[in-house]
């Protein structure tokens, strides 16, 4: 499974690359689950009746799309891209695939199961708005093209692949927002997360989302994600005493000495610690089982020591017992990397420890010991790092996993699929619930900025119109709502759709980044956004408009496809 994308190429099915040279410059599917089956049973009964019907290849042009910001919020972050991609350039049926779809539809006639044999994704066109961006409801995230039981067929997948894939990257970016640019976060969800499947998917949106590193293996093996981690409090509580230790030699980082002792000298930081004048002598005999542990923890990665000190009684035990140890591993040259808080009023523990440090910092001369890095866990979430950001708190670094990679405050995003095409015709699904009316034809979506250099407003055109050029003055209008219309004279215009799959046209390919790269966009496309838009708490709504010829023909389209009522 590859850990990062293909680099960009320009071949085409039909021009100096084939279907199957392309596919294997993308790679395959992160998740060998994602196969031709992976679809829901309709989907192969609308392509047999298409093909029943003789309507099978009749080029087709449908929107993959979602309605509504998720969490409460007004933006979202797309993602999921890279996996659409890798789906389509290995989408193949294998003949145990057949086998099985024969025997589930035994009503279909065998010549369907022969054009089945032969179907791939060599005749789509994918255009789609670069993975990382932040988008907005109504706009296409990708524009599908090719033959219509094909296009249909991987209506689910795709649906699939994006929906997770961006609810969580948004939540990601949601707590990075909220947590501010200069704290660390470590997704550390694998363990509570929706199965294998949905934890290797999390670890992986996270980081793209804004998140710094992940407890995760597997992810830092397949996508290149830095790992974290420290001990469990059965690690701390497997301990009884100082006796089981049996090695208790530490040589020195420069090399140049062994301290035969390592738990003596620990023990002697312990008592200068607890009769210090500065530190008030606050403390008292700490749990000596819990030191054992961090000893022998730290005699095992005396250069990444950080200590979970919460298991028996932060203030009293932990704290002066991780300052021993740390003082201990300064003296033959070493620095610690820190604690984690797991439980408690993590505001008043992170102050109340910050305090130790730089009191310990000033005592004993130990220049950087104020500035140890303090991790939070224990089921934090967007609100409560809200809430610590408002009480006053000295948390570094915040390890979040349940609510994270769950989206616990929102069980979907809820993209949609929709045929807005067929054989150069257009078409549009009506509803009562206007919210739900699609927006017909084959469009060109773009940005428009202002002069400060935020986005005002993403505009769909149909794809005959002439693009919008900056410095030129356009009607925006709102696609439903005839009231609602602005002029806007952008300075920037980008266009948002992009061809990353051409099928057999002449177009080049776009480049798929690495993850890396994806991670920067996504803060890059947050930064750029108004401070209104992003905020917790009634965030300004982002326009999302129509040009004013395809206003005019969506409802022309809508008067001509609704059925007319009759009184009586």
């Amino acid at each position: 499974m590859a850990a990062t994308s293909a680099p960009h190429a320009s071949a085409h099915a039909n021009g100096n690359g084939t279907h199957a040279g392309m596919a294997a410059q993308v790679g395959a599917p992160t998740n060998p689950m994602a196969t031709a089956l992976l679809t829901d049973q309709y989907q192969f009964s609308m392509a047999y009746a298409y093909w029943k019907a003789g309507k099978h290849a009749d080029r087709a042009v449908f929107d993959l799309y979602f309605r509504k910001n998720p969490f409460g919020g007004e933006f979202t972050v797309f993602a999921g891209l890279e996996e659409c991609i890798k789906f389509i350039a290995n989408y193949k049926f294998t003949e145990h695939d057949i086998s099985f779809l024969q025997s589930v539809m035994p009503m279909c006639e065998g010549e369907f199961f022969d054009y089945l044999r032969e179907v791939d994704c060599s005749d789509v066109e994918v255009y789609s708005i670069p993975e990382g961006s932040v988008v907005f409801p109504k706009v296409p995230l990708m524009r599908v093209e090719g033959p219509v039981a094909v296009v249909q067929l991987l209506e689910t997948p795709f649906v699939n692949l994006i929906n997770y894939a961006s609810l969580v990257t948004t939540n990601a970016a949601r707590h990075r927002h909220v947590a501010g640019k200069s704290k660390v976060l470590l997704e550390f969800g694998l363990r509570r997360a929706q199965g294998p499947d949905g934890a290797i998917s999390a670890s992986k949106y996270c980081f793209m989302g804004g998140f710094d590193a992940t407890s995760n293996v597997l992810a830092g093996n397949l996508f290149g994600i830095p790992l974290r981690g420290t001990h469990s409090h059965a690690f701390v509580s497997s301990y009884m005493s100082l006796d089981e230790i049996p090695d208790k030699a530490l040589r020195s980082k420069d090399g140049s000495r062994v301290c035969q002792d390592f738990v003596s000298l620990v023990q002697e930081w312990l008592q200068k610690i607890q009769v210090a004048d500065s530190l008030g002598g606050v403390f008292g005999d700490t749990n000596q089982s819990e030191l054992a542990a961090f000893v022998s923890y730290a005699l095992a990665f005396p250069s990444n020591f950080l200590a979970l000190v919460d298991t028996y009684d932060v203030m009293r035990s932990g704290i002066p017992n991780f300052c021993a140890v740390a003082l201990a591993l300064h003296d033959l040259g070493y620095k610690a990397s820190g604690i984690r808080l797991d439980s408690g009023d993590l505001a008043y523990l992170s102050v109340e420890a910050r305090k130790v440090f730089r009191a310990v910092e000033e005592e004993f001369n130990v220049p950087g010991f104020g500035k140890m890095v303090i991790t939070a866990s224990n089921d934090l979430n967007e609100e409560t790092i809200d809430a610590l950001n408002k009480q006053g708190h000295e948390v570094d670094a915040f390890g979040i996993g349940t609510y994270l990679v769950t989206c616990y405050s929102q069980a979907a995003l809820g993209c949609v699929f929709k045929l807005v095409e067929i054989n150069s015709k257009p078409r549009i699904k009506l509803s009562e619930d206007v919210a739900k009316v699609s927006i017909p034809c084959k469009k060109r979506c773009f940005r428009l900025y202002g002069k400060e250099g935020y986005p005002l407003v993403d505009i769909m055109i149909r794809e005959s119109e002439p693009s919008p050029k900056a410095g030129e003055r356009i009607l925006c209008r709102h696609p439903f709502i005839e009231s609602k219309r602005a002029y806007v004279v952008p300075q920037h215009v980008e266009e948002l759709l992009q061809c990353y799959w051409p099928g057999r046209s002449d177009k080049p390919r776009a480049e798929l980044p690495s993850l890396d790269k994806i991670r920067s966009r996504c803060m890059q496309q947050l930064e750029k956004l108004r401070p209104d838009h992003i905020r917790r708490l009634n965030p300004t709504p982002y326009k999302v408009s129509v040009s004013a010829k395809l206003y005019d023909f969506i409802h022309c389209l809508w008067l001509n496809e609704a059925p007319v009522g009759e009184l009586q």
